[in-house]
């Protein structure tokens, strides 16, 4: 079902060194670049200091060529080491990235689903921003190590023209890591909880999103909006909160930095003046002084967005870690197969039995909206096997038992409210493209005036959730792509609440005509389609009490009658 690596259990860190280890080579390749890129401008006081005291004593033009000469190198290793590097190191962050986008997502789609307490909307942040906070680690090493070979390189040229000076860019380098590493656990733990809120902010507007037209029919849109905006809100003050912190970081860092170098040039003015260093090693030392700011900064920067990245892997770990709901089993269930609820309790459902023979058509009428959502729910595995009372098997065996791709295969249970996805009539029909029976199933759901209505045919295209289409067309096109897919056993939950009574009954024969010799479930109050089944099962407070055909219910049962005729 998973592959072994997205089952093996992974915290944060654990997610951040498998980031590393795949990446070993690109970071290599991009430390050694960055590292030539930070010891060329390194070079550069350097040279200028070795050049003006050259110059100044030898007073030579070719040696000054030469030494022009020099300096272009240094600026040519600079310009492309710089360019190299970081293209090798921005393809392997883009690489990781996707990756963990890939893995985040899958984990979301598995057929079993996780036990964690998410919603779509904050899976969909961790899937995107988070995945690429962490990859942020492959770029943030490398810059780490090349900034700290120019902070020795820079110590090592100040402390053969003065120990002094060495020892000063040292100490002082210590201890701004010291003092920024501490102030870099706030933003971490602010971060994450800036990451939570955002995610919570952004499954609220995936929710008010599917439920957009619904509050516009009762009139909940301001209540809903007011509702957005203290969860937004919530969202900006913390990253309010973040941004502030982050600014008194930068603040503290670059203060810092600007006191060290400030240190640096004010020692060397004073060891030239007593004489103890030359002109030349002067000008080096101020040209350090000056240079040694981007390092150092580059290099006080690293905890914070190690301390991002890791508050991000961590979130995914939520995702990554989470067992699954239930355990499959293995087993397949045998082709043509039947379907049999025996004793189900869960919910509202109290002791349910009946069997749906293979090739039978079958209705249940139930009385209460809630029985038929919890028996929807039951079949389509959208309960685990372990949270009800009672046995669902198909083709004999139990769904414990079996493996869910081979349930799905098998069995596919349409909800009257299916996805419409961005694409076109032909892709949400038949996502797959392997389906042989479009047409019929077109012309069965009553989708045909739909498709005639564009020259495209079924290549028309469809917004996201189907916003370019009627709540009819809608639900005839969710019914076209679960017959379509043409499963052993199929069951429908209320296909036809948002059509007329004529197209109603044109497709109740349809459906009845299509799915003739396969097992058919459908749960449902349309008189259409309880004529149409074989036979019809009364689910009343939670149990079946009463059996026969349509027409026979109609004829001895009142209840009945008044519950389904309109």
């Amino acid at each position: 079902m998973t592959s072994p690596d997205t089952q093996r259990p992974r915290a944060g860190s654990d997610i951040l060194r498998t980031a590393l280890r795949r990446n070993v080579g690109a970071m290599a390749w991009g430390t050694v670049l960055m590292g030539l890129y930070q010891a060329g401008e390194t070079a550069f006081p350097i040279a200028l200091g070795l050049i003006v005291e050259h110059t100044m004593r030898h007073r030579s033009p070719g040696a000054l060529g030469l030494s022009v000469a020099a300096l272009a190198v240094i600026i040519t290793t600079v310009s492309l080491s710089w360019r190299f590097g970081m293209r090798i190191l921005q393809k392997a962050n883009t690489t990781e990235a996707h990756r963990w986008r890939v893995r985040v997502a899958g984990a979301g789609l598995q057929p079993v689903a996780r036990d964690v307490d998410l919603k779509s909307g904050e899976v969909l942040t961790i899937a995107t921003e988070d995945a690429d906070q962490t990859a942020d680690i492959i770029e943030v090493v490398p810059l780490l190590i090349s900034s700290l070979v120019a902070v020795l390189i820079a110590a090592v040229a100040l402390g053969l023209a003065d120990l002094r000076l060495g020892l000063l860019v040292i100490v002082g380098t210590v201890g701004i890591l010291t003092v920024l590493s501490v102030m870099s656990r706030r933003i971490g733990s602010s971060t994450r909880e800036q990451q939570a809120r955002v995610a919570r902010a952004g499954a609220k507007v995936a929710d008010l999103i599917i439920g957009l037209r619904p509050l516009h029919g009762f009139g909940g849109n301001h209540a809903a909006f007011r509702s957005y905006r203290r969860v937004s809100t919530d969202a900006k003050q913390q990253s309010v909160t973040v941004a502030r912190v982050g600014g008194v970081y930068a603040g503290t860092a670059l203060a810092l930095n600007a006191v060290l170098a400030a240190a640096v040039t004010l020692t060397a003015g004073w060891l030239a003046f007593e004489g103890r260093i030359n002109i030349g090693e002067l000008v080096m030392a101020v040209g350090l002084a000056q240079f040694i700011m981007e390092p150092l900064k580059l290099f006080s920067e690293m905890p914070k967005y190690v301390m991002i990245a890791r508050a991000s892997a961590e979130r995914m770990a939520l995702v990554l870690t989470a067992p699954p709901v239930t355990t499959p089993g293995r087993e397949r269930p045998a082709e043509g197969a039947d379907l049999e609820v025996d004793c189900v309790r869960h919910g509202t459902l109290r002791k349910v039995r009946f069997r749906v023979s293979a090739g039978e058509f079958v209705a249940v009428a139930a009385y209460q909206p809630r029985a038929a959502a919890d028996l929807a729910a039951v079949l389509a595995l959208n309960v685990p096997p372990d949270a009800y009372e009672g046995t669902v098997r198909v083709g004999g065996r139990d769904l414990a038992d079996l493996a869910v791709e081979a349930v799905r295969e098998q069995l596919l249970v349409n909800p009257y409210d299916g996805e419409i996805f961005a694409g076109t009539l032909r892709s949400n029909i038949d996502p797959t493209g392997t389906s042989s029976i479009v047409p019929e199933a077109v012309e069965a759901s009553m989708l045909t005036d739909v498709v005639a209505l564009h020259r495209e045919g079924l290549d028309h295209a469809v917004r996201d959730r189907g916003a370019n289409l009627s709540g009819g067309q809608r639900q005839r096109l969710s019914l076209a792509r679960a017959l379509a897919a043409d499963t052993d056993v199929l069951v429908l939950r209320d296909p036809t609440t948002a059509v007329d009574a004529v197209t109603e009954q044109l497709i109740a024969r349809g459906v009845a005509e299509l799915r003739r010799g396969r097992t058919t479930l459908v749960i449902t109050s349309s008189p259409a389609l309880l004529d149409a089944a074989d036979r019809v099962l009364v689910l009343d407070d939670g149990v079946v009490t009463a059996e026969d055909t349509h027409r026979g219910l109609l004829a001895t049962d009142e209840q009945y009658r008044l519950a389904v005729t309109r």
